[in-house]
């Protein structure tokens, strides 16, 4: 299967100049809802809308929000789901005629300044009054199909690279739209969550960077146990 080009114009990550400006534009929450799906009924917690603000940004979840399966979504590693801003206008060219408005793609915090690439894991940011550290890629299931009513964005999301960004609360604090989001501990391992994205996505020529990020043994143990199913795969 050919890797998505997205691969191809990859960069070295993280770099060392920090983004002058970052902060949530949007706060975004919203309780479980229950659909039909398949002839079977689904609840899914990816409904979320910008809510007003301040609101306390617990170990576990922000205050008026909810996951419906705990077993793959939320959690101590998924506690906080960010996506950047910068990706809306790329999905409307990409989806024409379809409304993308915030949190869509069932973000907590729609981001202005901070993307996957310039994202370590294990790095620490202060969001408002909060203390986030970043966790891994998002790998989307087919719920984000439901959101979108189209099974296709699951691919489609997969293949862009776009993933966002999964927060783990090591400070609870108040966060609110339009607070700074600042970076105050860099990951020494270097390796940004486009290049946790890319592992998993990895094949032949991506050897040698998956090998290195599960040598780092950084990511959670789920996401750690697929990336090296992939390697045992690649290497036989």
């Amino acid at each position: 299967m050919a890797l998505p080009s997205w691969i191809a114009r990859h960069e070295p990550a993280c770099a060392s100049v920090d983004i002058v400006m970052m902060r949530i534009l949007s706060l975004n929450a919203g309780f479980p809802r229950t659909f039909a799906h398949d002839g079977r009924e689904v609840a899914t917690g990816i409904f979320k809308e910008p809510v007003s603000g301040p609101r306390m940004l617990r170990l576990l979840n922000l205050d008026g929000d909810g996951q419906a399966d705990l077993q793959n979504h939320g959690g101590r590693d998924k506690a906080v789901y960010a996506y950047p801003s910068e990706h809306y206008p790329v999905w409307r060219r990409e989806l024409p005629g379809m409304e993308l408005p915030w949190a869509i793609f069932g973000e907590n915090l729609t981001t202005e300044g901070l993307r996957e690439e310039d994202a370590c894991i294990g790095d620490e940011y202060r969001a408002g009054g909060a203390m986030l550290r970043v966790r891994q890629p998002r790998i989307p299931c087919y719920k984000l199909g439901i959101r979108f009513g189209r099974a296709d964005i699951v691919k489609k999301f997969l293949a862009s690279g776009r993933s966002g960004i999964y927060f783990s609360v090591v400070g609870e604090g108040m966060v609110s739209s339009g607070d700074p989001i600042e970076r105050i501990h860099r990951d020494a391992h270097g390796i940004s969550v486009a290049d946790a994205q890319r592992a998993y996505l990895a094949g032949p020529s991506e050897l040698p960077l998956l090998r290195r990020v599960v040598r780092a043994e950084i990511l959670p143990t789920g996401l750690q146990q697929d990336l090296l199913r992939r390697l045992a795969t690649l290497e036989k």
